[in-house]
């Protein structure tokens, strides 16, 4: 009761006459003071709040001061006062109403200006964090989430500046309340948005482990913040890796991380029950599991098995479509993985299971399964772009194109690679929309391993599908477009005896067959089928051309086989048409749809009809159809605008005019000539100089190797006199020695004979002096 009468007395005017509703704000504003009871400020507080939604710009005018100033004293003291300003607060800031209007979203954005104004609001929102009370905590979450949705930049620096703030962020993951949990998740991928240092500072704050042990608990949706941390941020992946958590990704999607190279993928991984929310959890790993693939400075061992994960689970799993797209589409481009030598073991659904039973397939290369995955255009479009990555290098093109060539051993088998099965296949009439799709998928896939390549078109002129090719699964075999079934086994009949065929010729074959069911299909009236050939006939020609392109033996190849029946209907049509009619005709082809709305990631486009009795630039598609198409590759869209100009300037030159032009020709001639002579004179002149270069060096080393014996004959003559000189030095101490020791026996004798008594003579003496003197002289030296 307490709480109504301060309610009322607050509202209610000295004299109990009624009020407008500012001069209630105005009088509900002043007791706001510090200087008031802490019961009036906590009534004022509430009463502010019930009319914060009618009158925002009058409360955020008069009250929004004194509420901040409640917020920095008392929100702490009391929980009451804390949980009613906070909520106040959040009305008066919040633009993210049912359907605000400019006026509202202008006031909101008015006040949270005002609120952001000095740190001291922003800092005591992350203090409360820390609050024991939950409506205080979980008030202060949804104020700080709404003052990140208004100025996040403001916030994030006053983020950064707060001591407190990580660690009363981080400690809401911990809270044991979920609904805690989940808004300090939502509070978290607002700040790290966009902020690389934050990204950082909650990283090295432990956020990592924080969130991971959330994600055990069956709570996948953390991986978004995980995601965030780790999004355009090297040192944060960096980090992660070291963690030892990246293992921790594969692990959930059932990938064990010591998996060997050579060992089989699991089967509990390739088949798994899927629904929605599963489907949408995995999204956020594979995600993750993306960006680290295309991160800098990975450990390679485990990138090879992040990236054998993707692959296992785009073409050897029964993951959804959706999946395998998006794990086909974060393979990085400069991909670095075996395809050729890696062996996947795919599934089939069993029929009448509703995807329940799988059987386990045959073990095939992974480069062969993106033409044999019978599974959504997209997806096949994501498997196209990673095969045109794989094989940028011409070695790895030069590999896969020996594969299809036919063996030396005509006796001896091998299996058949399914993109040569796909290319060769003839067309059926009427046309099997899924053979055309294999078609049309394999000739991109051949297209890219000739693209600009001499050495790889050479090797492709060799191949010879006929042998190589398998019956078709049943052994049905698809019968030729407008081919009788007696023509058709007249041709099997003599195929005995003919030799087979290249696969340029199969396809110059099926190109005619394409146009000849094509006008079979206009006279039988049927558009869709009339489209279909047409897109057909489009990807032989945009083979043909990458093919037959600066290839003259190709192109010679191509004319023998069918070609110049095709080049004279060509050349009727030139003369039929004026040359600014064909120019015409080149220019609309860059403006159609199909050709204008390729880019480098995106070829697949929504379904669309033009009708024959329509304009040219009008097309139909059914309202909610899903139904998507390929026409051309941006490889072929890149080819066609880097040539446009070059032909369409051949196609305005008439060739009898080249022809008759004599004396350009002449000239031509002559300046060839002359040309020719100049390099036959430098080439016998560099011959004559390689001459003397050789008569140089034998000469040179001639002296060398005498040189060379001279110092030999001179090191052995040193050594001879070098060992003379010894032997003499030796001989001639001996002699010193034997007459030093003659001087001392003369010298003993005549000590011996003055001992006796006996003389000696004075030249004795002197010999003796004279003898002892030399002693000396020998002693001195």
């Amino acid at each position: 009761m307490e709480f109504f009468s301060q309610t009322y007395n607050a509202l209610r005017g000295p004299t109990g006459a009624p009020q407008s509703a500012l001069e209630a704000i105005q009088r509900l504003s002043g007791r706001l003071s510090p200087s008031t009871l802490l019961a009036d400020r906590r009534a004022a507080v509430l009463s502010l709040k019930g009319l914060s939604r009618d009158c925002k710009a009058d409360v955020g005018a008069h009250a929004l001061t004194g509420l901040l100033e409640v917020l920095e004293n008392d929100a702490e003291i009391d929980a009451d006062i804390g949980k009613a300003v906070l909520e106040t607060l959040n009305i008066l800031c919040d633009v993210r109403e049912a359907s605000p209007s400019a006026e509202s979203k202008a006031l909101g954005l008015m006040n949270t200006d005002e609120v952001l104004k000095i740190d001291k609001p922003a800092e005591k929102l992350f203090s409360l964090l820390g609050d024991p009370n939950f409506y205080v905590k979980y008030s202060a979450l949804q104020f700080l989430a709404t003052l990140l949705h208004n100025r996040r930049q403001a916030m994030q620096a006053y983020f950064l500046k707060a001591q407190s703030a990580p660690a009363n962020v981080l400690a809401t993951l911990d809270d044991k309340r979920e609904i805690i949990r989940n808004e300090g998740l939502i509070l978290i991928q607002s700040l790290i948005s966009q902020s690389p240092d934050i990204q950082k500072l909650f990283a090295f704050e432990g956020a990592f482990d924080r969130l991971f042990a959330i994600i055990q608990k069956e709570r996948w949706h953390c991986l978004m913040c995980v995601d965030g941390l780790l999004r355009l941020n090297v040192s944060n992946q960096t980090f992660f890796r070291e963690t030892g958590l990246a293992g921790f990704l594969t692990a959930q999607l059932l990938f064990p991380s010591n998996l060997h190279p050579q060992e089989p993928t699991p089967q509990e991984f390739a088949l798994q029950f899927w629904d929605v929310q599963k489907t949408t959890n995995v999204q956020l790993v594979v995600g993750v599991l993306g960006m680290l693939v295309g991160s800098k400075g990975s450990n390679e061992a485990e990138t090879n098995l992040f990236i054998r994960c993707l692959v296992e689970m785009a073409l050897a799993s029964n993951a959804p479509t959706t999946l395998k797209t998006q794990a086909l589409q974060l393979l990085p481009t400069n991909l670095n993985f075996s395809f050729i030598s890696h062996i996947l073991t795919p599934y089939m659904p069993v029929p009448e299971t509703n995807g329940e039973e799988w059987d386990r397939l045959e073990p095939i290369v992974a480069w062969m399964r993106y033409t044999t995955a019978k599974n959504a255009l997209l997806l096949r479009a994501a498997g196209t772009a990673v095969f045109e990555n794989y094989i940028r290098k011409e070695e790895v093109r030069l590999i896969i194109l020996q594969v299809m060539l036919p063996n030396d051993d005509p006796n001896a088998s091998r299996p058949s690679p399914a993109l040569l099965q796909s290319l060769a296949a003839p067309p059926t009439a009427p046309l099997n929309p899924v053979l055309a799709q294999s078609t049309h998928l394999a000739s991109l896939l051949f297209a890219s391993l000739i693209r600009s390549s001499i050495r790889c078109k050479q090797l492709a002129r060799l191949i010879k599908p006929s042998a190589v090719i398998t019956p078709a699964a049943g052994g049905q075999q698809h019968q030729p477009a407008t081919t009788s079934q007696s023509a058709v086994s007249g041709a099997e009949d003599g195929d005995d005896d003919d030799p087979p065929q290249t696969l340029l010729a199969v396809i110059a074959e099926h190109l005619s067959l394409a146009f000849l069911s094509r006008a079979h299909a206009v006279t039988a009236e049927t558009e869709r089928e009339t489209r279909e050939w047409d897109r057909l006939i489009v990807v032989y020609l945009a083979l043909l051309a990458q093919w037959l392109w600066e290839d003259p033996k190709a192109v010679r190849e191509f004319l023998e086989n069918g070609g110049v029946g095709m080049i004279s209907t060509i050349h009727a049509i030139f003369n039929r048409l004026s040359v600014d009619a064909l120019t015409g005709r080149m220019s609309r082809v860059r403006e159609d749809e199909r050709f204008k709305a390729i880019g480098p990631e995106d070829i697949v486009m929504p379904y669309r009809f033009p009708s024959m009795h329509l304009h040219t630039g009008a097309s139909t598609q059914p309202e909610g159809s899903d139904e998507v198409e390929i026409w051309f590759d941006w490889a072929f869209v890149d080819f066609w605008k880097s040539n446009y100009y070059t032909i369409q300037r051949a196609i305005t030159l008439d060739p009898d005019t080249l022809s008759s032009s004599s004396g350009e020709n002449a000239e031509s001639a002559m300046l060839i000539a002359s040309l020719r002579e100049v390099i036959r004179s430098q080439a016998s002149q560099i011959e004559e100089l390689q001459a003397k270069l050789q008569s140089s060096e034998s000469a040179k080393q001639e002296e060398i190797s005498e040189l060379q014996s001279q110092v030999a004959y001179l090191t052995s003559s040193q050594e001879e006199t070098q060992q003379k000189r010894s032997e003499a030095e030796k001989e001639q101490e001996d002699l010193l020695v034997f007459l030093e020791e003659l001087s001392t026996k003369r010298r003993r004798d005549k000590e011996r004979l003055r001992t006796a008594g006996l003389e000696v003579s004075d030249d004795e003496e002197a010999d003796g002096g004279e003898d002892e003197d030399e002693e000396e002289e020998d002693e001195e030296d």
